[in-house]
């Protein structure tokens, strides 16, 4: 049961954090914004973080009135090692969000501070087991960009208030804040931003909605997994709902993905920070999945959701080593150059665990187009490894109207049928997109779970029909849409017509009469 007050306290921090977050940016386009907000977020998160995590330790010790804030930076050197361990990172003292902000309106030199201490951090796990979750993290916060300002002082104005801001979002008592109210906030101001960019925005951002019906199609049947893939990750949402619905503890190994643009990769990584994901626990790469995928040596994974960049460009056959992939090489044929979407599919089921499904947002042209791409249906129909093809509603996603598809891959089905799913008409409208309400995931979900016939809404295909149907896999070959048009009832319409010619005739007739009257008295 949803606790509305909860709901309505959580909007209204929302809206606060976002007019914070709109008045800091000034003149700078929001867009551009976004990494400096966001990555002011995450070093008062990691601040407040390691903070809590020594004084909660000293108080264990009976050490109550302990508090790492104030401690000298040499006596807290003494720790650092350690605290690398066990965290990950490091941060002295002088070097807190908090003392660093406490200082900053007399700090002539602010943007060199941030700069310094950024780099500490990252530097802080260097040579560690956690150093590739850290490295270049704060790339895309440039203290001396001009979009900050023209000048050093104005660049370091923008800075303090930037400080100021971030430390006025209520994200509650800093000694025990909610475990979600960063990674919470960290999300809606990723959701706004994504929003408000237009097109560039939905390139490393799926609906919180979108994403959650792929995990819940994803783990229909269980409680627990071994870890959760993503091979083109964005800012790390979809791998993060896995947690919120399956649970903490019940993703026993972790997070995996990768992330070909650079400055996503590094939200994405701040993503799992604030969301509590211990270092340890998440592994994200910045390379071509198609090309130079960095996962190799893992096991395969129990769950695998993904939104892949829908008809990019890729090497396809100009690069000779890819047909003999073992990714690529089973379906005998490359995915065309202009349109990189099945050789997605196909590294997917490749990093596929036997017992797992795969749950991928598809561009509805690789559901019927021929060539290639028809041969590499071929070949995942024929092997029985299409569970299930949905069809979502349009303007799901920020940037493009389109209406996409799902499609769910397994390895070890119980029967060789397809389901097919027309959830076109499964949304609400909320202001300019269309959204899935719980009711509509619900509906979508239980047909999938069900795998029974539904007129008008699901059709669970069998092999043969599938094949029969040339390989198509498009939705409206398998699941015949509802008539809205307007019933009519032709004995009844031409009563009606019978009527409306009798009413004329006699007008008419009135009309005949008036006129030879006129006529006569004319005479």
């Amino acid at each position: 049961m949803i606790d509305t007050k909860k709901e309505q306290e959580r909007d209204e921090l929302h809206r606060a954090i976002w007019a914070i977050a709109d008045d800091l940016r000034g003149a700078v386009d929001g867009w551009d914004f976004k990494n400096y907000i966001l990555g002011t977020m995450f070093y008062r998160y990691i601040s407040e973080t390691l903070t809590n995590y020594i004084n909660e330790g000293e108080e264990k010790a009976g050490n109550v009135d302990f508090d790492f804030a104030k401690m000298r930076d040499e006596e807290a050197e003494e720790a650092r090692e350690g605290l690398v361990g066990e965290q990950g990172f490091f941060i002295l003292p002088s070097e807190l969000f908090c003392n660093v902000r406490e200082r900053a309106a007399s700090d002539e030199n602010l943007n060199e501070t941030l700069e310094r201490v950024f780099r500490h951090i990252e530097e802080s796990a260097k040579g560690t087991f956690s150093e590739n979750q850290f490295s270049g993290l704060f790339d895309d916060f440039d203290v001396n960009s001009n979009k900050l300002g023209s000048t050093v002082a104005k660049r370091n104005e923008k800075l303090l208030k930037l400080l100021n801001g971030v430390a006025d979002m209520n994200l509650g008592d800093a000694r025990h804040h909610d475990i979600d109210a960063f990674g919470d906030a960290y999300e809606y101001l990723m959701n706004m931003y994504a929003s408000n960019a237009g097109k560039s925005g939905g390139e490393f951002f799926t609906p919180a909605d979108v994403s959650e019906l792929l995990t819940r199609l994803g783990t229909v049947g269980k409680t627990e997994i071994n870890k959760v893939y993503d091979p083109a990750c964005g800012s790390g949402s979809l791998l993060l709902k896995a947690e919120k619905i399956l649970g903490r503890n019940a993703i026993r190994n972790g997070f995996y993905g990768q992330e070909i643009n650079i400055t996503t990769y590094n939200l994405c990584r701040i993503n799992m920070f604030v969301h509590g994901i211990e270092f340890n626990r998440f592994n994200i790469a910045c390379e071509d999945t198609l090309i130079a995928p960095q996962h190799w040596d893992e096991e395969p994974f129990d769950l695998i959701v993904s939104n892949p960049p829908y008809s990019i460009k890729w090497a396809g056959d100009d690069n000779p080593l890819l047909i003999n992939d073992p990714r690529f090489a089973p379906a005998g044929v490359l995915a065309p150059k202009s349109k990189a979407d099945l050789a997605f599919i196909m590294h997917s089921l490749s990093w596929l665990a036997s017992n797992g499904a795969a749950a991928i947002v598809c561009f509805p042209g690789i559901m019927y187009r021929g060539g290639a791409e028809k041969k590499i249906r071929k070949y995942l129909i024929d092997n029985n490894f299409v569970d299930c093809v949905i069809q979502l509603p349009s303007n799901l996603f920020f940037g493009t109207s389109i209406a996409t598809c799902i499609m769910v891959l397994k390895k070890n089905k119980p029967d060789n049928s397809i389901m097919f799913i027309d959830a076109s008409n499964e949304c609400v409208k909320v202001t300019n997109n269309n959204k899935l309400t719980k009711e509509n995931m619900d509906r979508i979900v239980n047909a999938f779970a069900d795998r029974k016939e539904i007129q008008y809404f699901a059709h669970l295909a069998p092999y043969d029909e599938v094949s029969g149907n040339d390989y198509n896999l498009s939705i409206s070959t398998y699941v015949e849409a509802k008539d809205t048009r307007e019933k009519i009832d032709i004995v009844k319409l031409n009563a009606e017509i019978r009527e409306i010619v009798a009413r004329e005739q006699v007008l008419r007739d009135e009309i005949d009469k008036i006129i030879a009257e006129i006529e006569g008295g004319r005479e």
